[in-house]
């Protein structure tokens, strides 16, 4: 892939696909995105939150119900259709509870990403504070990578850790991942629209931030 950095004034569109609040992309809507700018909002759970923080930001808002389609692909394609419709370049799964299929990662090839509440490849899967604490480690975190057709299995892009504190429950570690899921899902947005992607191989991707490569970061290193 190598690199493809865009030229000054070149807008990148974003698509968001949630299915609940919202509070990733409230994250994007708020952030200084650089060249990035969502686009559209796609929600696929009626009354969803995210609906009503695209509609408060000026932003796109399309509720495409998957239960009105006959199969997972039928409903990707709808969905593909909308983002095409909007000249959507890069996709970010924000909260959104459904597994993508071929039909959608053929239309965004290497072009969507998501963001996950553990250090992958740690805890795919829903409820990932909760196996974090069952399993007793003392570092978990949030992950930020590339889609493919497993569950959380696609390429790591960047990653923040989080420790595991004496008394956290899993509503207290789910708070303390989401602060930085909200500080990191921005900047590596930015970073993608900006053509700073870089493939090293097949499945091997990593991204040139400010102040030079990293995949692993502290909070502390994100907190400007």
């Amino acid at each position: 892939m190598g690199r493809r950095r865009r030229g000054a004034g070149v807008t990148v569109k974003v698509g968001v696909l949630a299915s609940g609040s919202g509070s990733n992309l409230q994250a994007l809507l708020d952030a200084d995105l650089g060249p990035a700018q969502v686009a559209v909002v796609i929600v696929n759970v009626a009354g969803a939150k995210a609906l009503e923080r695209a509609k408060a930001a000026g932003v796109d808002a399309v509720f495409i119900d998957h239960r009105g389609h006959g199969s997972r692909e039928a409903f990707d394609q709808a969905v593909v259709d909308a983002l095409v419709a909007h000249g959507v370049e890069w996709v970010v799964l924000a909260g959104f509870m459904r597994l993508v299929t071929k039909v959608f990662l053929g239309a965004f090839e290497n072009r969507v990403v998501n963001i996950h509440p553990s250090l992958l490849p740690a805890f795919p899967g829903v409820k990932a504070q909760a196996q974090a604490l069952a399993a007793g480690v003392k570092v978990t975190g949030c992950t930020v990578h590339l889609v493919d057709d497993g569950m959380d299995t696609g390429p790591v892009l960047a990653q923040v850790a989080v420790p595991v504190l004496p008394g956290d429950d899993e509503s207290k570690l789910s708070q303390r991942i989401l602060q930085q899921e909200h500080r990191v899902l921005p900047r590596v947005v930015r970073a993608l629209a900006e053509g700073r992607l870089v493939q090293d191989g097949p499945r091997r991707f990593h991204l040139e931030l400010p102040g030079g490569v990293a995949s692993l970061m502290s909070p502390a290193g994100l907190a400007s």
